[in-house]
């Protein structure tokens, strides 16, 4: 075993630090940026094309890039951290989506803005799976719920604040800002890291080289296809290539690579005997639905907003708030519980909440409800996210052996990305066929293109239109309502503690 030189030490032999809580702050100023770029750019949209001069795939593709290169190699950046130190691999994603950012306010064309987004991306994924490493390898199990709360509301916190943050940047200094804003905080992240985040033991594990290539490509391939389905109607991207044979490819390809896991290397990338813990698994399963339903609920959500009820985005943004405000405000309350009481309890709560909070929204979404109720129900939205994220991280990571911190950790954040792509391209295809279905196909293509929301906003709307655009929306948010059920029912399973983890594993 070697070990980083350079800062204090916080070896897996030795005790927990006696004040783990600054090097959590200093991490979190990063986590939370690279984690408000999932969506900042994308109440960009309108302004990039006229900027470039570019059609609406070129510029989908700014975000998808992103977070493709975000997503497909959180597996292989979580192992990397126990191999090479947390801190140090952190510190290396963390330069390189700084510089990346700089790239992207810089862009002169389409093209450069979309390679400099999946560098920022590949920077990104090299960060996520060493902050929850660095909390489970700093913080006692019996402290873990506490500082699992706060990395879990700022995952929570920072999809919200996105398309606020980028429509205020947006109104005030331009596009380039939703990038150049990264440069000074990241800078601040960096030096605040380096300072204050201990250097860790590393763990001389072999590479699984055939494993990284297995799992690149099979999610590569996966992820790929789920962005791309819906814009191409789910057939052919190129010759005898299409969208099903695409995602087949990576499913087989994903289904070696667990074969290959369970029977190859000596050291394997994923170890799956970490699944042999039924809360490391049950969690996995409810924080993917979770992924999922967060996104889902916020494009038809926003959509409508903006579309029927006629608020600018950054006013749709806005009323996201309370939301963020609850989830906040009960991320040291909810964090002290997590040590307290049974595991499944909280994440159930939350999840079974979240999801009657989304069949009560959709019901509100009408031309002329009261906004006043949709922000009651987003505050409730907001306390059942502090019952999820927090809790569900602390179960999965109570019992992974330090050595094995960055691998588990890179399982968690991978599941929760794909349920987040996952859920973007489900909604994205529910949203067209529920539009399909009261307005008809031309409608549904009109609208999808940003042409059939763009003549006059929802002044021009007659209200039949509007009243159907509601229902269609409304009827979008049940996906991830019923999704959410399924979470409920995986973190009812939970089970209590039957042993805690200790440094050394």
């Amino acid at each position: 075993m070697t070990v980083e030189t350079g800062a204090p030490q916080a070896s897996a032999a030795d005790e927990f630090p006696a004040n783990p809580w600054p090097a959590l702050w200093a991490l979190v100023i990063g986590f939370f940026m690279i984690l408000v770029d999932v969506s900042i750019v994308s109440i960009a949209t309108p302004a990039l094309m006229e900027s470039f001069g570019a059609g609406i795939e070129p510029v989908l593709w700014v975000t998808s890039a992103y977070l493709l290169a975000y997503a497909v190699p959180l597996l292989i950046t979580g192992r990397f951290g126990d191999r090479f130190g947390p801190k140090r691999l952190y510190l290396v994603g963390l330069a390189i989506f700084t510089a990346a950012s700089l790239a992207c306010g810089l862009a002169p064309t389409i093209g450069w803005l979309i390679g400099a987004r999946v560098v920022q991306g590949l920077g990104a994924s090299m960060m996520t799976p060493q902050t929850m490493a660095v909390i489970t390898r700093t913080f006692p199990p019996q402290r873990r719920g506490s500082a699992m709360a706060l990395w879990g509301a700022t995952a929570g916190v920072a999809f919200l604040v996105g398309p606020l943050l980028g429509g205020i940047l947006l109104d005030s200094l331009g596009w380039e800002w939703i990038f150049f804003i990264n440069v000074p905080v990241g800078i601040i992240g960096f030096v605040a890291a380096a300072r204050l985040v201990p250097s860790l033991d590393r763990h001389a594990h072999a590479m699984d080289w055939v494993g990284v290539v297995l799992s690149a490509v099979g999610l590569f391939l996966v992820i790929f296809g789920l962005q791309e389905g819906e814009g191409r109607d789910w057939g052919q991207i190129v010759g005898p290539i299409t969208i099903p044979v695409l995602i087949g490819a990576g499913l087989l390809i994903l289904v070696g690579f667990i074969v290959w896991q369970a029977r190859g290397p000596k050291e394997p990338l994923v170890p799956l005997g970490l699944f042999r813990d039924r809360n490391f698994s049950l969690s996995n399963l409810a924080i993917t639905t979770m992924g999922l339903s967060v996104t889902a609920m916020m494009f038809p959500l926003l959509v409508w907003l903006q579309s029927v009820r006629g608020y600018s985005p950054t006013e749709a943004a806005l009323l996201m708030a309370p939301q963020a405000i609850a989830s906040i405000a009960l991320a040291r309350p909810v964090g002290e519980l997590v040590d307290r009481i049974h595991p499944r309890v909280l994440p159930t709560v939350g999840l079974a909440g979240f999801a009657v909070t989304l069949f009560v929204l959709s019901r509100l979404m009408t031309p002329d409800s009261s906004i006043v109720a949709v922000c009651v129900a987003m505050t409730f939205i907001g306390v059942t996210g502090a019952f999820i994220w927090g809790p569900l991280a602390t179960t999965a990571s109570r019992n992974l052996p330090i050595q094995l911190a960055g691998a588990g950790a890179g399982i968690y954040n991978t599941t929760r990305q794909v349920g987040s792509v996952i859920g973007s391209a489900a909604i994205a295809a529910l949203m067209s066929a529920r539009i399909a279905s009261h307005l008809g196909p031309q409608a549904a293509e009109s609208f999808g293109s940003g042409e059939g929301s763009a003549a006059g906003g929802p002044a021009a709307l007659p209200p039949a239109i509007a009243e159907s655009l509601s229902s269609a929306f409304a009827e979008s948010l049940l996906l991830p309502a019923a999704v959410l059920v399924i979470g409920a029912l995986a973190a009812l399973a939970l089970e209590q503690m039957r042993h805690q983890g200790r440094p050394g594993g």
